[in-house]
């Protein structure tokens, strides 16, 4: 990059301008607006319905978090003041006839949504929703701020108030920090990009304490989840040859150990750290015949499109999906779809490889 530019790298692009102008124009002072995110809600959805709360409240607009799951412990220091989550009344909480608008973040499907997903079909009130996911066939709003350049939605609701003009206070600003933070991998993933560093230093320039952050994101795991994490390495499959890398936990391991959801999170990273992997998968028994599958990639493997052939979806290096059948049925049918997805990707250039055979390692 020129030096010369780089003093615009802040500067928001034209189609989001128009995008959040669109969005705004559809939220008035006076307004109680629902927030929600999708099932276990994550740093970026967290980060991003707080920051949400505390910006609009300058414009004189009440939210009211509403989330399909409980907000994860780990992001509670987010909570307070014009923060409030009403999740634990469910739908019930959407269907409250002081709610005038619906605003979605961090999803581009609205099955996402989970239990609220056929309340939020039904509701009549303006939908809106910002995200940076790849689209789908049935998002959950019809005025959308959508962007997958976007390295976090956390970014889109800084271009928010950058466009509003709206202050943004160490408050807000820790909220975009843990959003932008979690959705980057702590700046490590191929999301991060040179102008969310730039976002970042503004954060940072706001009072956030990077240090702080990392304790409370990363640095604060409970003896149950290490345990948790020691159990799910010992299923550790490996194929070298063809870079897929593979850990399980069986159900009933949430409560074994008496960890939460969120903390099952990040596993998935460590097949991922393997050297030579182009593509790793966490499965996650849920138990009654449901699997929880977690996809990442490195390179050029689109996992996005893997998680598809499944009903999941995401990014294009991240993704998920929920499958029903028995865990070794599903490691059977995933395991054989990812062989398929490699072999189909080239690397480096070099020829697509014939299909890897052989059973599940055990």
């Amino acid at each position: 990059m020129d030096m010369q530019t780089f003093p615009d790298i802040l500067s928001v692009p034209p189609d989001r301008i128009d995008a959040i102008r669109t969005l705004a124009a559809g939220l008035t002072s006076g307004m109680t607006v629902a927030l929600s995110t999708h099932v276990s809600s994550d740093g970026d959805g967290c980060g991003s319905e707080a920051a949400l709360s505390r910006l609009l409240a300058l414009r004189g607009i009440a939210c009211r978090v509403v989330n399909p799951t409980p907000w994860p412990t780990m992001f509670r220091f987010l909570l307070g003041g014009p923060v409030q989550d009403f999740s634990d009344q469910g739908a019930a909480a959407l269907r409250d006839p002081d709610v005038d608008a619906l605003l979605v973040v961090d999803i581009s499907d609205v099955k996402r949504l989970g239990n609220l997903s056929d309340t939020v079909r039904q509701m009549t009130v303006p939908r809106f929703c910002i995200d940076h996911h790849i689209p789908s066939d049935e998002p959950p709003a019809p005025v959308i701020v959508a962007d997958t350049r976007a390295s976090a939605t956390g970014e889109l609701v800084f271009d928010l108030a950058q466009v509003l003009e709206l202050p943004i206070d160490i408050e807000t600003a820790t909220a975009l920090y843990v959003a932008i933070l979690t959705d980057t991998g702590g700046f490590r993933f191929s999301n991060t990009t040179p102008r969310v560093h730039a976002i970042a230093s503004q954060l940072l320039a706001c009072g956030v304490d990077p240090e702080l952050m990392y304790r409370r994101v990363y640095a604060s795991q409970s003896p149950g989840r290490v345990r948790l994490l020691a159990e799910a390495l010992q299923s550790l499959g490996v194929e070298e040859s063809i870079g897929l890398s593979w850990l399980s936990l069986t159900a009933g391991a949430k409560e074994r150990y008496r960890v939460t959801s969120e903390e099952m999170d990040g596993i998935v990273e460590h097949p991922r750290s393997i050297a030579g992997t182009r593509l790793a998968v966490f499965f996650r028994d849920l138990g009654h015949n449901r699997v929880k599958i977690s996809f990442r990639s490195s390179g050029n493997v689109d996992v996005n499109a893997l998680a598809r052939q499944f009903d999941g979806g995401g990014h294009a290096k991240a993704s998920g999906a929920l499958i029903h059948g028995s865990l070794h049925d599903v490691e059977l049918r995933v395991l054989q779809a990812s062989r398929e997805a490699l072999a189909a990707t080239p690397r480096d250039g070099a020829p697509p490889t014939p299909i890897a055979s052989g059973a599940v390692t055990e």
